[in-house]
């Protein structure tokens, strides 16, 4: 369970209503708030990690090619909505500095070792810590892979659905955290994470609701398009937890 009742807030591609998502606009937006991370996603696009969602082009970019039929230099030439280009991963770490947790969900093939070779040249460079960043993937093989070529830097295991076993796919990748899916979260897998001594996060929270139900799970924290959202929740634990403290105990209370 959850030693306390702050929930851990990533803004979830940045802050995608006030910037198209997974940019350095969106990025920035969510920096605005007191998040504790954020997360994007990469692709290997012609040796280079790029920051972007989807594996074809169409919904924010024009065309219809697979990211990974590009060269890097050339779909950075095609502007997103707001006329910002594409970002590169080490965009987003010089951006985000030593300010957040940063979660780098590798989305394609052939991502591991980039992003351990980028992360170890910034942490390198800059004094940044290893302890900041998340790697993570849908592709366990390579969080297996994260494992063995920068052990230093935290694994997140994204799981959508519940296995027969639980949580124990995290247990060879030694995983630091169980992200699970909103859509299939239960208190059996929250348990079984943190039996298992893991952080479990869920993705993705946009409504009260589902925030109270997996804040009634045990869950150490979220991934939401909404910071405000959470914010407001955890200012709410707060000052509730504020009014107990000072509130007499029944011992305290003295009988006339």
């Amino acid at each position: 369970m959850r030693t306390t009742d702050h929930m851990f807030c990533f803004a979830h591609r940045g802050y995608p209503k006030r910037a198209t998502e997974n940019t350095l606009q969106a990025i920035t937006h969510a920096l605005e708030f007191d998040i504790d991370g954020v997360e994007i996603d990469v692709w290997n696009v012609g040796g280079e990690l790029i920051v972007k969602h989807d594996r074809r082009l169409g919904r924010l970019l024009a065309g219809q090619e697979l990211l990974t039929e590009l060269a890097p230099e050339v779909l950075r030439k095609r502007l997103l909505p707001g006329g910002e280009q594409v970002p590169t991963l080490r965009e987003v770490l010089e951006l985000v500095g030593n300010n957040v947790q940063l979660n780098i969900e590798l989305k394609g093939p052939n991502c591991a070792a980039l992003a351990a070779r980028e992360i170890e040249a910034y942490v390198r460079d800059n004094g940044a810590t290893y302890e900041q960043y998340i790697l993570s993937s849908f592709d366990h093989r390579q969080v297996y892979d994260c494992l063995k070529l920068i052990p230093e830097v935290r694994r997140g295991v994204l799981i959508d659905g519940v296995p027969l076993d639980l949580a124990a796919s995290a247990e060879p990748l030694q995983a630091y955290s169980l992200h699970l899916s909103m859509d299939f979260v239960c208190a059996e897998m929250v348990d079984d994470g943190h039996r298992r001594g893991l952080k479990t996060y869920v993705f993705t929270v946009n409504n009260p609701h589902d925030l109270h139900l997996v804040a009634a799970m045990g869950a150490d924290g979220v991934f939401t398009d909404e910071p405000q959202l959470i914010m407001d929740y955890n200012a709410t634990k707060t000052a509730e937890m504020l009014v107990q403290q000072i509130q007499p105990s029944s011992d305290d209370v003295q009988q006339p």
